[in-house]
């Protein structure tokens, strides 16, 4: 049994930004929205049977509690942002397993369920359907845990995360607070890279294992004075940066598998469809179900 889990707020910004605008009749925006849903009957005409799909309700998090800095939904715009509640509904009514996240985020309910998935002994692969950096961590060859970036039909696996970055999945959260992730508003250390991060990562694996002074470095780094000072001197900081870029796997996500089987649209789904403009896509839904009993 293969598992299928999908950022469901990653697809919705994804689509709004790549498809035209679609007004209802209700003068409603809803783009976006049907775009997700297309992409999910595609990875269901793919053959995946078991999947989960997570969503941010809100942008904020308890991280922003944690750090002032850390990603709002500031500057969202609000024909986007007024789809996050339409694209949970939407998705569902068709039939799926939806993580809507409020205090926790979207990727900690991916990571979550991945784990959780891992533990079923039916369970052969995990595939995290987004490429967000931030999920390389819970990527494991053991536990049959890979990150698919759907675009590029690739799969990351263990060696193809040390490929990319350079470090092993367990050292992802310590390479961020490093390097910083505009994205999430993390800043990181001033005049620390990509490479420097990897390359000191590669060895000592986690920040507290990185001597404060260069001269113990067991390493060889440009400019290796300053990086150590800076290191030295922000070290607290970078802490609380790998805590803000560390799943928490906590998140609440379903009880078993078996939740995450996809049978089938619900009955009002056509009618959800049929305010979206969809026809379309709940005649496939009811196709692919169809075809499936």
């Amino acid at each position: 049994m293969e598992v299928h889990l999908v950022d469901g707020t990653y697809e919705l910004f994804r689509h709004h930004f790549a498809v035209p605008s679609h007004i209802t009749n209700e003068g409603i925006e809803v783009a976006a929205v049907r775009g997700v849903l297309t992409s999910m009957m595609s990875l269901l005409e793919q053959n995946a049977t078991h999947i989960g799909i997570a969503t941010d309700r809100v942008v904020e998090s308890f991280r922003n509690e944690m750090f002032d800095g850390y990603k709002t939904g500031e500057g969202t715009p609000p024909e986007l942002f007024s789809q996050f509640p339409l694209l949970e509904a939407a998705l569902d009514a068709a039939g799926f397993a939806v993580f809507s996240m409020e205090r926790y985020e979207a990727d900690d309910a991916m990571g979550a369920a991945a784990v959780k998935a891992a533990s079923d002994s039916r369970v052969t692969q995990v595939l995290i359907c987004t490429p967000d950096k931030d999920l390389a961590q819970v990527v494991n060859d053991k536990n049959g845990i890979v990150q698919f970036d759907r675009r590029k039909e690739f799969i990351y696996d263990e060696q193809a995360v040390r490929e990319k970055f350079g470090i092993l999945p367990e050292s992802i959260p310590d390479y961020l607070a490093l390097v910083g992730d505009t994205a999430d508003g993390i800043p990181g250390l001033s005049g620390w890279g990509a490479k420097s991060s990897s390359t000191i990562l590669a060895h000592y694996k986690h920040l507290e294992n990185i001597p404060k002074n260069h001269e113990e470095w067991q390493i060889s780094l440009r400019g290796a004075h300053k990086l150590s000072a800076t290191f030295s001197d922000q070290f607290d900081d970078a802490l609380l940066y790998r805590q803000l870029a560390t799943l928490d796997l906590n998140a609440p996500v379903m009880e078993n598998v078996d939740e995450l089987l996809w049978t089938g649209p619900k009955k009002h789904f056509s009618d959800v469809c049929e305010h979206l403009d969809a026809q379309r896509i709940s005649d496939r839904a009811d196709s692919l179900a169809a075809s499936r009993n």
